[in-house]
């Protein structure tokens, strides 16, 4: 549902999950490590689901927001993420895994504690809910310990490719005359996107037989939302990305990504032009 978000600087547009339609009720902004790049990324948890942000702007339009016009027409979007990929880089760290070892076992508000990040400190139910499928895990009285094991992340990222893999033809036909080697690469590099590049984007690579610099090419060439990079959600100054790219590979995937937002942008125009009717 389209919500207006009074920020630092201006109104926002944000399409998000109402707080309590289906959830605790709660909704918090939230600033964490973005997984791949290590920069200040915001979030929102709401009902309980943490939920990524996007930019997302049309050439042309402007929305009025009660008494106020956003002129330039921009909206943010938030839409479900794996908590796995967020707390990836925090267990893998914790660890402290030197060759062979395969590291420590750390308790869980341990490994939450972050400087200058007290966000991660509300992802511990989540935390403690979803890394078991990438972690080993052991009690001491009432105490439980986490350490990541590396077959388990990659049986996981495995299955996140081949789910991909099939779902990507269902967004867009024009991957049905593709190639499935096309198709598997570009689901390894929307996975890229959430990955640090060594190990587990390079060990991806290595077991489908696929070029790391071309998988990273084609990640930097599919972005068509912006992340809510180094800005809070009100301030106008969110990075805009790079320039989308005209080469087929990029084409096809950001045509994907692109469909799920456009309709919600579609939806919620409708929903304020009939306020606006009903108005008059």
């Amino acid at each position: 549902m389209g919500s207006c978000w009074e920020g630092i600087d201006e109104s926002r547009l944000l399409i998000a999950p109402v707080p309590g339609a289906n959830g605790d009720g709660s909704a918090r902004f939230l600033s964490l490590r973005h997984p791949k790049s290590g920069v200040s990324t915001s979030y929102l948890l709401c009902n309980g689901l943490l939920q990524e942000l996007h930019w997302f702007k049309q050439l042309y339009g402007s929305w009025f927001l009660g008494d106020y016009v956003s002129e330039d027409g921009s909206l943010y979007t938030a839409t479900p993420i794996d908590p796995v990929f967020i707390m990836l880089p925090l267990f893998e760290d914790a660890r402290m895994k030197k060759g062979d070892d395969p590291g420590k076992f750390r308790q869980l508000d341990e490994i939450l504690f972050v400087n200058d990040y007290p966000g991660y400190q509300q992802l511990f139910s989540i935390a403690r809910d979803c890394m078991e499928i990438v972690c080993e895990s052991k009690e001491i009285g009432s105490t439980k310990f986490f350490r990541l094991d590396d077959k388990m992340v990659f049986a996981w990222l495995h299955y996140k490719v081949c789910q991909l893999k099939q779902t990507l033809p269902a967004l867009d036909q024009n991957y049905a005359a593709r190639e499935e080697k096309d198709t598997l690469a570009d689901s390894v590099s929307i996975l890229g996107e959430y990955l640090k590049d060594d190990p587990w984007l390079k060990l991806l690579c290595d077991h489908f037989k696929l070029n790391l610099p071309e998988a990273k090419r084609i990640a930097a060439d599919i972005e068509v939302c912006p992340s809510a990079i180094e800005s809070p959600v009100g301030s106008s100054n969110f990075s805009q990305g790079k320039n989308t790219s005209e080469k087929k590979t990029g084409r096809n995937v950001k045509q994907a990504k692109k469909a799920k937002v456009e309709t919600e942008s579609r939806n919620i125009k409708e929903m304020f032009t009939r306020a606006s009717r009903r108005r008059n």
